[in-house]
Formats: C-alpha cells, structure tokens, sequence
C-alpha cells in the first residue's frame, strides 16, 4: 500500500483518519478524544449528547413539560449542556493532538439552536462541523460565525453543487473537507435519492472522481475529500491514494471505532458485533425521518417489518373493488376493502391482531392491543427530537405538526436509541452499524474476542489493515 499522507485538516496536520461521527452517545467526548489523541480527527456526536452534574453521574434526561413544543424545548436545554460536557472531555482527552469535530444531523430537531448553543462555549476547544442527514445550506454560515471549520456529507456531487451554489460559495474560507459518505454502506441514516435502487449499489470511485470534478470547478482543488461509508482495510483503497482523480483524500470509519475499549456502547453490544455474518445489516425504510438507514436485523427490526406487511389499503366509501365492509374498532366503525383483504384481515384479527391503525397512506394496520397501546402512547410522549416527524406528525414550527396523520409503521426512534445507548437490549432496540460490520467475525485483528484501544486501532489501520 502506499504510504498514507497526513493532510491539514481544520487548521493541522493530522493523520488522514476521521472518526464517524454516530448519534445518541454512541461516539462521544472519550472516544472523540481518544482518536485525537492518536494523531487522527475524533469526532464527538451532538445529537442529545450526554450530560454530567458535578460529580460527574450522568444526568437522566425527564422531561417534565405537558406539550410536545414544551418537551421539545426541554430536549434543546438538554442537548446543549451535553454538547457542550463532550466538548470538554474530548479537548482533555485529545492532549492537544489531532482534531476534534462535533457531528450533528440537519433533520435533528433544533439542529441550528443546538449548534449556536454548543458553539457559544466551545468554539475555542472544537475545531470542525460535521453535518448530514438534509441538505445542511446554512452550516457554511453558522461555523464561519465561530471562525470553525465544515464538513458537509453528501453522497452525490450533484448535492454537493447544490450547497455550493446556494451558500457555500460565501464561506469558502472554513469549508475544511467534504465527506462522501456511501449511502449503501455507511451505518445509521443515508442519502440514497429517489434515482438510486436501493438494492444496487453503486462503485463509489465514480461517484467520488465525480465530486472532485464538481469541487475543482468551484477552485476547491486543494479541498480533501473524505471518504465515509465501507472502509475497513486502507488497502482496499491504494487506488485512491495519490491519485489526481480523487486529490486529497482521508478515509472515516463509523464502524470500526465502535470495537475499541474508550466506546462506550455496552459489552452486550460489542459482543453482538463479533457475531454478525455478511448480509445481517438491513437497509431499510422505517426511520420516521424518512431516509433509509442502516440498521442491524434483530427482532427489532422484524417487528417493524411484519407490521408494515399487515397492512392493507382502504377507501371511505364503496370505490371499484373496495366493496367488502370491514367494520373496526369498538365503535365499529367502517372501512371498505377488496374481498382477498377482507379475508387476509379476518386472519390476523383471529391470530390476536385486533388493532387497527391507520397510516397517512390511505393503508390500515393490524398490531396486538398491547402493540397499540405502546404505539400511542409513543406518539403522544413525542419531544420533538427531529424537525419533522412521520412517527408522530410532530414539526419544529408552528403549527408545530407536519399536518399529516401519524404513521403507526414507524417507531420513536429517540426513545430506542437512548435504550441501546444506555445498556438496552441489543435484540430489541435500534442497533445502527455500516454494512462492512460482519468483517469484525473474520478480521483476525479481533480473533478471540480482542477489544483494541483507539490507539491499537490507528496503529493498525496505519498497516493498511
């Protein structure tokens, strides 16, 4: 492999290693901190980061408002004091080596209140602002406010002329990488867009050498690129090294990081990854974003999976072959379906599917009555934690919902990712993790269960390995 160049990254030399940036306390301050200190750029999530009183005990998160705008608000509180205590416990860990960068998602709920909140207290201990997840138009103006450096995500060069074209162009200055992140490897939400099948994957040199030529037009030769989503061993990628098609080139890892003794998933969960066989990570639709994300298969996510398949469509009035009434619900109230769906619902409602729900498609589901009661009870304890919601119709603004119904085929995604975050079970929760997880059963590196530090992992991924 040829030999890895360091490259100036948010103001430093540093090795061409980031770390990915993962929600809800899966990367945070220490393990952030940890790979700065190992000469690379660590990157601690703000997505409802944890908090500390001053003993240092984690600070349970209880919201106490009786609206959602109220709960919502309580949430923004919350997750500016974590981001803020992350911030902290990276710049302490990092020794002042490496880089440390802040990740956010666009589509997060109070994505710019959180990042102004943050950035008031730490701007001199953070050094960068990785965002994704949206089209993030404003981050150019909100990190040049700081006098940091950005680090939009975007899987397209087309997505990358867009930003550039409506703002970045202004703040050129601060623009310290892009991240092309995979949107059929990478772990957690993706970008994939309506002209991509999700079931082919696409070779990302062309799509890459693609955003290079979009980037050159716009004088940004000098720019690095920062490949994200399927990287495991470097030299996989020789090809991309020293090579003018690309420019300048760092490579970052989400999952990776998650195997090192500073993360802080839980032992269940790092055990869960050494198990995992090619193909048991599932790119799925049910995120209430509305984005496909990466997810492990577990019951979790069959769940969610045989809910979205009872299902079936219907009409308020007699419309074509929807001319079989189906009566639902205590007060029995009336739907009509085809025939082959009446006989199909009869089915579930004799095998304890008793509940139906209806979706914003014209569709009705059938879940158990403890299901339902979950489901809703879900749906009105929303805080608010994206800026638009399909779980729970929940929007940032007023009128404060999207105006459409809530969809049951969802889930809080909030609620299970502070779960698995904070030692939930891994079976029954949302598990992120990138497509390439699989390689931790067969890479040596970790043969008989071995956890590395963030150092040992460097180290190795320095080999080309």
């Amino acid at each position: 492999m040829k030999p890895l160049q360091s490259l100036n990254l948010s103001g430093k030399e540093v090795l061409p290693l980031v770390e990915g940036g993962k929600g809800i306390s899966i990367s945070n301050g220490v393990s952030a901190g940890a790979f700065a200190a190992a000469g690379g750029v660590g990157t601690f999530s703000a997505v409802n980061a944890d908090a500390y009183d001053d003993n240092g005990d984690l600070i349970p998160i209880i919201y106490h408002g009786k609206t959602r705008k109220d709960r919502h608000h309580e949430l923004l509180t919350y997750g500016i004091k974590g981001g803020i205590a992350q911030a902290q416990r990276a710049h302490d860990m990092a020794g002042g080596n490496g880089r440390i960068h802040l990740n956010v998602l666009w589509e997060m709920g109070g994505a710019e209140t959180i990042l102004h909140g943050i950035l008031e207290q730490v701007k001199d201990i953070v050094h960068g602002v990785t965002c994704g997840a949206g089209m993030p138009y404003r981050l150019g103006e909100i990190a040049a406010q700081y006098n940091i450096y950005y680090y939009p995500i975007v899987s397209s060069g087309r997505a990358f002329r867009a930003l550039w074209k409506r703002s970045y162009h202004k703040f050129q200055e601060w623009l310290g990488a892009v991240v092309y992140e995979d949107p059929w490897k990478a772990g957690g939400h993706n970008g994939l867009s309506r002209a991509e099948n999700p079931d082919v994957p696409e070779d990302p040199y062309p799509r890459v050498r693609e955003l290079r030529q979009v980037m050159n037009e716009a004088g940004l030769q000098h720019v690095p690129i920062i490949m994200a989503g399927g990287v495991w061993y470097l030299r996989e990628w020789d090809h991309w090294l020293s090579n003018p098609e690309i420019g300048p080139i760092a490579f970052q890892l989400g999952t990776r990081p998650l195997l090192t003794q500073e993360s802080p998933i839980s032992d269940q969960w790092k055990k869960k990854l050494l198990t995992l066989k090619e193909g048991d990570v599932f790119l799925n639709r049910f995120s209430p974003t509305g984005f496909y994300s990466s997810a492990v298969k577990n019951p979790f996510l069959e769940n969610l999976r045989e809910r979205s398949e009872r299902q079936i469509a219907y009409t308020s009035e007699l419309v074509g072959e929807h001319n079989t009434e189906f009566l639902y619900g205590p007060r029995q109230r009336k739907a009509f379906v085809t025939e082959p769906d009446f006989q199909m619902a009869q089915n579930w409602v004799r095998a304890g599917y008793t509940e139906v729900l209806k979706t914003p498609d014209s569709t009705i589901i059938f879940v158990t009555p403890e299901e339902s009661q979950a489901i809703l009870k879900d749906q009105r304890d929303c805080m608010g934690c994206l800026s638009a919601c399909r779980f729970s119709n929940w929007f940032q603004e007023d009128p404060w919902t999207t105006g459409k119904k809530a969809d049951p085929r969802s889930f809080c995604i909030q609620k299970s990712l502070m779960s698995i975050a904070h030692g939930g079970d891994v079976e029954n929760e949302l598990m992120f993790a990138g497509h390439g997880a699989y390689r931790f059963g067969q890479d040596p590196f970790y043969a008989g269960g071995f956890v590395p530090t963030v150092k040992q992992l460097v180290e190795r991924l320095m080999t080309g390995d």
